[in-house]
């Protein structure tokens, strides 16, 4: 059959409708694609551009936060609540980001927190400058197909690049030094960095608490970040334990237990409960006494089980009742309720205790071991938290936040986790590349130098790949409010001269541009990372030729 098509304005009656219609071999029309007044249809170079757009606006938003001397946002969310930062995956996740294209760039930051946990910031502004290089390609007449296959291949000689320059380093118990710096390096871009020494010590101290240095693993979940507005972030803590957000049920029990063996508990201290709706008539005041008195046995019961199994200390997931509540007390069995799912868990792992459903399969060889349990009171305030320590498994950790307001300890938690991810990484791979845009300077020189040696059409776009990985020294020169043409040209011609790659942009007006001596660090990880993730978004966004909207 065959069939002729168009493409245009129709007249059905009185109204001018678009649609795609096409014609069989006798002449009768019928509709292809309905409703195409309703649609918004973009192709070719425009659609192109429209994406390249809406990813840049994302990226120019990240910029100025880049490096230790970046701008911080504040984020005001619909309900009021106010986040300060200058954490990338965290001012693109509370963004309301509506433009599609726009929320692959959310998601490449994402992606950079999930798997590495630093360099949210970077990968964002590198994907940005490769958009805005290809951009100008596209003007010249590049196909974006040619563009997107000329930068994997520059992103493939960056990363041989990075990893001729990458310098290996003893990460061991004993000599923490380049842990400390790596995670000090982390810390300097936060608000926090006044205090990147002793939160860089914290950091290191943790990871190394539960790491298993000769498998190069690290259970980041044994790690537990808590806060409590109060004080100052100099009284942030590093407790080899549990710090529960909670306080021993009853004023009168004891706050401070040694050598306590802990029974963790997921059943409520209450009589059995029908499943099915119910109704008791009691008739008689020698009903209720007997109802009462069966309560009573209950929870005699209950109690003289958890005595029997030899328990010191019982933590509940669910609350209990005033009449349990005296009858724990008058035994002596300080007890704990209201602890949440993850915090039991954690709570068992630490203590080496299972969790018991029910009181009739509690036995002493289900019981955790601590060697202090305290009840710690803030200021004068009623605010209290147990302090589980000296636990059975020493590798349960806790670092406890604190600060003057809500928003100075998330954000010091936020950065916390940051520098927690960079020494992580440094653990399971112990490769560094130097910061302080270096190691961007050095990849660009090696891509420009193997664009010479291409003849293909892809040059133009391995060129361009160079001139994108300069965003980085360029964005940490202007935040640092230095001149950011001579810096570049300066750092870059010495590099070229000297082959030294670890000469970057002196941020911090140390005095010189050599970055191992000014002691930042990178993970090689994580550099390696950024530019593979930049590439690929960069690569699906070039390859949209259409784009169909349909009108809300």
């Amino acid at each position: 059959v065959s069939t002729q098509s168009t493409w245009g304005p129709r007249k059905v009656g009185t109204v001018s409708v678009k649609m795609a219609l096409a014609f069989d071999e006798f002449g009768r029309p019928f509709v292809i694609l309905r409703e195409q007044e309703s649609q918004i249809r973009l192709r070719g170079l425009d659609a192109l551009k429209q994406n390249i757009t809406a990813a840049r606006a994302v990226s120019d938003i990240l910029r100025s936060s880049l490096g230790p001397r970046g701008m911080d946002k504040m984020l005001v969310s619909p309900d009021g609540d106010v986040t300060i930062t200058n954490d990338g995956a965290t001012i693109l996740e509370k963004i309301d980001v509506a433009n599609e294209v726009a929320k692959l760039m959310v998601q490449l930051s994402k992606s950079q927190d999930d798997e590495i946990g630093d360099g949210t910031t970077g990968v964002v502004v590198l994907a940005g400058s490769l958009l805005e290089r290809a951009e100008g390609l596209l003007d010249k007449g590049l196909h974006s197909i040619r563009i997107a296959e000329g930068f994997e291949q520059a992103c493939e000689i960056a990363v041989r690049r990075l990893e001729e320059i990458a310098e290996t380093i003893e990460v061991s118990l004993e000599h923490p030094e380049v842990l400390l710096r790596t995670a000090e390096s982390s810390l300097n871009s936060k608000v926090v960095c006044r205090l990147k020494k002793q939160l860089g010590k914290i950091c290191v101290d943790a990871i190394l608490a539960v790491a298993d240095v000769e498998r190069k693993d690290v259970n980041m979940d044994l790690i537990r970040v808590d806060g409590k507005v109060g004080g100052c972030l100099e009284q942030t803590s590093f407790v080899r334990g549990i710090v529960l957000d909670k306080e021993i049920s009853h004023p009168q029990m004891v706050k401070e237990i040694r050598d306590a063996k802990i029974a963790v508990l997921t059943c409520p201290f209450e009589p059995p409960k029908p499943k099915t709706k119910h109704k008791m008539d009691i008739a008689t005041p020698e009903q209720y006494q007997r109802l009462y008195q069966m309560e009573q046995e209950y929870f005699l019961t209950q109690v003289q089980r958890c005595k029997d199994a030899g328990a010191t200390l019982v933590i509940c997931q669910w609350g209990f009742d005033d009449e349990a509540n005296h009858l724990l007390m008058a035994n002596k069995l300080p007890a704990v309720r209201w602890v949440g799912g993850v915090e039991l868990e954690l709570l068992a792992i630490a203590t080496g205790s299972r969790i018991v459903p029910r009181f009739e399969e509690l036995t002493e060889a289900k019981l955790g071991f601590a060697g202090s349990v305290r009840e710690v009171h803030f200021g004068t305030s009623k605010d209290r938290m147990l302090y589980i320590e000296e636990c059975r498994n020493t590798k349960a950790v806790t670092i406890f936040v604190r600060g003057g307001n809500h928003m100075i300890v998330d954000e010091a938690k936020r950065s916390l986790h940051d520098a927690l991810c960079a020494v992580r990484n440094l653990v399971r791979s112990n490769r560094i590349v130097y910061g302080g845009g270096s190691a961007e300077i050095a990849c660009s020189l090696a891509v420009q130098e193997a664009a010479d040696k291409i003849s293909s059409i892809e040059q133009y776009a391995i060129r361009a790949f160079a001139d994108a990985l300069d965003a980085i020294p360029t964005a940490l020169a202007e935040n640092s409010g230095l001149p950011p043409v001579e810096c570049l040209t300066a750092v870059k011609a010495a590099q070229a001269k000297d082959g030294n790659p670890r000469l970057g942009i002196d941020c911090m007006n140390v005095g010189t541009i050599d970055m191992r001596q000014q002691g930042v660090y990178e993970t090689l990880l994580s550099k390696i990372q950024q530019l593979r993730l930049a590439t690929q978004v960069v690569k699906m966004i070039l390859k949209i030729d259409d784009v169909i909207m349909s009108r809300a």
